[in-house]
């Protein structure tokens, strides 16, 4: 038997919490953030990304070829059924993912783009700041107020 051992303390007893049904996505959330910053110091687990799904790679070596000759069973039908939907999903992964690429790099021309128009309106405004823009420049890009406009 094991030896007798002092008798525990007490739990501190938690305070009860009033139960709230969000009502909205809103309120969830809101409830959420009440949550986690009533213990700010608390590590917060945050989940990593899941990966993407791929296709398994094709076999290197195929044991069981289809041949062409008459009187296949009727449990080929099922395998070859496997195979035809398997490819299907390894076709339509590629081009999935080649579609994801083609965006992902005209996302990025366009972000180059965008960053040499910004560019050179900088570069526009600061000379126009040095004071090294002609003034023919400066004349179209202010209007003279008329008599009439008073």
């Amino acid at each position: 038997m094991a030896a007798p051992s002092a008798p525990r303390p007490p739990r501190p007893r938690k305070e009860p919490q009033p139960l709230v049904i969000p009502r909205s996505a809103a309120e969830e959330q809101r409830l959420r953030l009440e949550r986690l910053m009533r213990n700010p110091e608390k590590t917060v687990p945050i989940p990593e990304k899941l990966n993407e799904w791929a296709p398994r790679p094709p076999p290197e070596f195929v044991r069981d070829v289809m041949g062409s000759s008459a009187g296949a069973g009727s449990g080929e039908f099922h395998v070859y059924r496997h195979l035809r939907r398997r490819e299907y999903q390894r076709q339509d992964f590629m081009d999935a993912m080649a579609e994801k690429q083609r965006l992902d790099e005209e996302f990025q021309k366009k972000l180059e783009r965008n960053k040499m128009i910004a560019e050179e309106q900088t570069a526009k405004r600061r000379r126009k700041r040095s004071g090294l823009l002609p003034l023919s420049w400066l004349r179209w890009r202010t209007t003279v107020p008329t008599a009439d406009a008073a």
